[in-house]
């Protein structure tokens, strides 16, 4: 009777002892990830940017391993990546889903991703294709003098007649004129794109034959669209391209800001031939790291882009010919009347 008692307690330990590891085994299993799973939204701007989301049963982590050697751990399993590399390119995405206890479960997947060489994507243009007015859907004007000759003194009455702007033959014509016009020596045009095109940053790329005549002032420029609120130079200014009849052929490209306006600004100039005779291609890269101005792809001026400057939000392009005034100087007595030509104005994203 005693050994049979003996022997029942060994069972009953025995019993307990199973139970508890099996239910301990069973816990651990609980814990374990499965059914990952894998999906990337890729987008199809050509800026390289995928949207990735892993999921998985009891995970607490996903690792990505993006294909090109970079690695990045989420808990959510839920990001977003930027590939750089120009081109379309495949790349093979692992996740490493990983649980509470330190097992993991892995899954990979192929993702093709095309990445556009930056400043290729058209974002607005206008190629002055069609005889007559300036398109009125992309264009409006400043009229009138300004407040003390536009701030810089210019001679000039702006008007929206088409004997001052006008598009023919393929090309839009800005004319200075010396005629006598509500009390102003000269008339000219100044169109605008303020409050039917705004962008922030891409690749400006201006076509444009320069008036010849000492005392003109064409422009190409741009200006923040929070003008009207916080004036000039808080807004902003980017002078794509400038140039005066007083030193031919002498182009300039500009930024002004706080510190660095007016006489003061932040530019350079480039000496090229014929800027008055023929067809020169003008352009700025406006990036939130860089502004960089170059005429006929050969860059002249670059500055640094940075929170401390107001070059991070929306602006509007300008063109015009001034005459006279702080930049243009005194005028030729004998002028008559003069052009700027413009091919196109592209903007690139």
């Amino acid at each position: 009777m005693k050994f049979y008692k003996i022997l029942t307690s060994l069972f009953f330990v025995y019993f307990i002892f199973a139970g508890c590891k099996k239910a301990g085994a069973d816990s651990v299993a609980v814990l374990l990830p499965a059914n990952l799973s894998v999906a990337a939204n890729v987008s199809v701007d050509g800026s390289g940017t995928v949207a990735f989301t892993a999921t998985a049963t009891n995970a607490v982590s996903y690792a990505f391993e993006f294909g090109n050697g970079q690695v990045k751990t989420v808990p959510s399993g839920i990001t977003t990546y930027q590939y750089t590399t120009i081109g379309t390119n495949t790349y093979t995405v692992t996740v490493t889903a990983t649980g509470s206890s330190g097992a993991v479960i892995t899954k990979s997947a192929q993702i093709t991703v095309n990445v556009k060489t930056p400043g290729t994507e058209l974002l607005w243009s206008d190629e002055f294709n069609v005889d007559g007015a300036p398109d009125p859907i992309k264009w409006k004007y400043d009229i009138g003098t300004g407040s003390g000759g536009w701030g810089n003194q210019e001679l000039q009455y702006y008007t929206n007649r088409p004997e001052n702007a006008v598009v023919i033959n393929g090309a839009l014509k800005i004319t200075a004129k010396k005629e006598n016009y509500s009390g102003m020596a000269f008339t000219s045009a100044r169109l605008l794109t303020q409050d039917k095109f705004v962008f922030k940053y891409g690749k400006i790329e201006v076509k444009a034959k320069l008036p010849a005549g000492v005392g003109t002032w064409p422009a190409v420029w741009m200006l923040g669209n929070n003008i009207q609120t916080v004036g000039w130079p808080t807004c902003g200014e980017i002078d794509i391209v400038e140039h005066r009849g007083s030193e031919l052929n002498k182009i300039f490209g500009t930024l002004h800001y706080p510190g660095r306006s007016g006489g003061n600004p932040n530019g350079s100039t480039k000496i090229i031939a014929n800027a008055t005779t023929e067809f020169h291609i003008y352009t700025v890269e406006w990036y939130a790291d860089a502004i960089k101005i170059y005429v006929d792809n050969q860059l002249f001026h670059s500055v640094a882009n940075s929170a401390s400057i107001p070059f991070n939000h929306d602006f509007f392009i300008l063109a015009n010919v001034a005459m006279g005034g702080t930049f243009g100087g005194a005028v030729d007595p004998n002028f008559s009347s003069a052009s700027m030509e413009i091919d196109y104005i592209r903007i690139y994203k």
